[in-house]
């Protein structure tokens, strides 16, 4: 069960409770799904209990307890849990992450991008939000921010519209930063009176370091003018350029070029990726030993990865392309993390648990990917 789905559980439920007379409200048009915070358990979480406690008449947690029959009775759930003040948290059992894998390796980098489904309160509403109009001053960060922004903003189904200051950015900036170089002069592109135009204005990059900014090549630079948040001055120095893992950017685009390096391996040993459960199995003397080692690790990586069409909303609401990139980190932090134990060591054999760790790996990467691409940064299959 994909979150998408989970979501539209979660809803049916609702929508039972209320045609049962449990309870006596609206049923809400989406419910928000997200990884269980601190405190939390399970596999996801949801707030729709403390959502619809006051329209119900009711405390959240009563709310919860009236919603909870009808959600550990559905088919793919395998335990729900009231935790805190009553957020709902359901377990999946072991198919979660095999259908989270199998959705993402299907949809690729586009993964998280929404179509005509929201997941998530974050997440702009394709009805609501049809068209967005960004301005940006003739400033490198602005308009690399802008850039980045515009582009979040159509993974989540919204239109998009960008002009700045009168004319054309520096050629640096292009060649570099990959800015527009036709980005149009905000009096050019009538679109409605009664539009309004967000200004987007980050910390600009300050004059003594423009100069160093573009010695870094647009990959560190743009990563430079991102990864902080936009009312933090951009820190521009060589150390983005440092091929170690205290560089965040280097730790990112090495995880991606990892795993297509072991996919590659695989390949080479005669096995390819199939989602499913990533825990050691093997007969010794009719009896199933299980690993553990791997699974704690495992779900650590994919808890970030069910969170990613989240994070794409936030960071899109929010116009902070911080918060994907920060995401990003984390992605590939446990990614780098999991890696050692997808292939076989020495004369072990391919097992179904190799296959499932390599599919993770590649859902991994293909997150990478997909937002690295998102940041204008790119995603090299050997590094």
């Amino acid at each position: 069960m994909t979150p998408v789905e989970l979501s539209r559980t979660v809803l049916r439920a609702v929508r039972r409770a209320v045609e049962d007379g449990e309870l006596s409200v609206v049923v809400p048009e989406k419910v928000s799904v997200t990884v269980p915070g601190a405190g939390g358990w399970g596999d996801y979480a949801t707030n729709i209990a403390l959502q619809l406690a006051r329209p119900a008449g009711e405390t959240p947690r009563r709310v919860a307890e009236l919603l909870l029959p009808h959600l550990a009775g559905a088919h793919g759930v395998s335990g729900v849990e009231i935790t805190g003040p009553g957020f709902l948290n359901i377990s999946l059992g072991r198919t979660a992450s095999t259908s989270l894998v199998a959705e993402i390796l299907r949809r690729g980098p586009r993964y998280g991008f929404v179509d005509d489904l929201t997941v998530g309160d974050d997440t702009p509403n394709a009805s609501t939000a049809r068209l967005v109009r960004l301005h940006a001053p003739r400033e490198p960060r602005a308009l690399v921010v802008m850039d980045v922004v515009a582009r979040l903003l159509r993974s989540q189904g919204v239109d998009v519209r960008t002009t700045c200051e009168t004319g054309p950015p520096e050629p640096a900036w292009v060649t570099v930063l990959g800015v527009d170089p036709y980005c149009a002069p905000q009096e050019s592109t009538p679109l409605g009176l009664d539009l309004e135009v967000e200004v987007v204005r980050p910390v600009p990059v300050p004059a003594p370091d423009l100069a160093p900014l573009l010695t870094l090549g647009r990959d560190a630079a743009r990563w430079a003018l991102l990864h902080p948040a936009a009312h933090d001055r951009p820190r521009v120095t060589a150390d983005h350029l440092v091929q170690r893992e205290a560089n965040p950017l280097f730790r990112g685009r090495y995880a991606y070029a990892r795993t297509r390096a072991v996919s590659r391996n695989a390949a080479d040993l005669g096995f390819t990726a199939q989602p499913g459960d990533v825990r050691d199995t093997q007969d010794a003397q009719g009896d199933v030993e299980v690993e553990e080692v791997t699974t704690p690790l495992a779900q650590e990586l994919t808890s970030l990865l069910a969170d990613h069409p989240r994070v794409l909303a936030r960071a899109a609401t929010h116009r902070a392309p911080d918060l994907l990139a920060r995401h990003l980190v984390a992605v590939a932090d446990a990614t780098l993390v999991l890696l050692p134990a997808v292939l076989p060591l020495g004369d072990e054999k391919p097992l179904a648990a190799h296959r499932a760790r390599l599919a993770l790996a590649e859902a991994a990467g293909a997150v990478l990917a997909g937002g690295l691409s998102l940041l204008g940064i790119d995603a090299p299959e050997h590094l």
